[in-house]
């Protein structure tokens, strides 16, 4: 058999490696064996018992005793339930029919704080106000739109600022009203 230079550094290098794997091994267990011993030797621990299970106690829950409310019955339809009982005052029917009937507009999924009124434009139709939002979107705007989120209603329009009406809950089912505005601010 002949051999090449290339092969015969590989056959070489073959038997090196095997010749240390070899070298590296011993047959001599006793420091296992010790071990293993020395651990079965020891005294076993006693199992905790296993805990007993308290048998779940039914119960069955009566909406109409009590005066508890229905679970699968939503919150807030009985809060308006409860609106609709009350005497309203024609303010507070306004304000509700006005919530409950206007369209949305755009400019109404931001808090009025994060608006900036930027300028007005104005021509022979008519007077707009030019309002920044948060994301940096110009939108014109005219008395009877909607911005904000307490549905704020643009009520006048001046060179220096737009002024509203907003409408908030009261806390106790009712709605008030309250005056804002949207001022001229120097450009960041």
């Amino acid at each position: 058999m002949r051999v090449r230079g290339e092969d015969w550094t590989a056959w070489i290098m073959g038997l090196i490696t095997a010749a240390l794997l070899t070298a590296c091994g011993s047959s001599d267990m006793s420091d296992l064996e010790k071990q293993v011993n020395e651990i079965l030797a020891r005294p076993g621990g006693r199992i905790e018992p296993i805990p007993q299970i308290k048998p779940h106690e039914r119960y069955l829950y009566q909406s109409g005793e009590a005066g508890r409310r229905d679970p699968f019955k939503p919150l807030f339809d009985r809060q308006l339930e409860e609106v609709k009982e009350r005497v309203l005052s024609e303010d507070q029917k306004r304000y509700q029919e006005e919530i409950q009937t206007h369209n949305r507009e755009e400019l109404e999924n931001f808090e009025l704080d994060s608006l900036k009124m930027v300028g007005i434009l104005e021509n022979e139709s008519g007077r707009w106000g030019l309002v920044k939002d948060k994301e940096g979107a110009v939108h014109r705007v005219q008395v009877g739109n909607y911005i904000g989120r307490n549905y704020g209603k643009i009520t006048n329009i001046e060179e220096d600022r737009i002024e509203l009406r907003e409408v908030v809950d009261d806390g106790q089912g009712g709605w008030l009203e309250r005056q804002a505005s949207l001022t001229v601010s120097e450009e960041e």
